[in-house]
């Protein structure tokens, strides 16, 4: 449970992600990884253009500007990693819960 203190910013929060390392994504999901990446990717940058964010250079909490505010193919490897890796971490859990992934045919 979160406990948070109105006047402090201290939590005893401790989050305890699902350990999806004994799971193999498959090489058929591969391009379901990117694809998922890449919405990853469109859903974070919506958000934040609703909440009145805009490109800038550097990021600036203040200003509400970020250098991630563009097209995902724009993005430098080291971000796409960072959605590539919430994806695959999503795959995985899906997997690890006993559900199939299969494209229809």
């Amino acid at each position: 449970m979160l406990m948070t203190d109105k006047t402090t910013k201290t939590t005893d929060y401790i989050p305890s992600p699902a350990d999806v390392s004994d799971v193999a994504l498959p090489d058929e999901l591969r391009p379901l990884l990117e694809q998922l990446a890449r919405n990853v990717h469109e859903v974070w940058a919506e958000s934040r253009l609703r909440q009145g964010w805009t490109y800038g250079a550097y990021r600036s909490d203040e200003l509400k500007t970020h250098p991630c505010l563009v097209p995902y193919d724009r993005l430098s490897e080291e971000e796409k990693d960072y959605d590539r890796d919430t994806s695959v971490n999503t795959l995985k859990f899906i997997l690890k819960q006993g559900f199939r992934i299969e494209k229809e045919k």
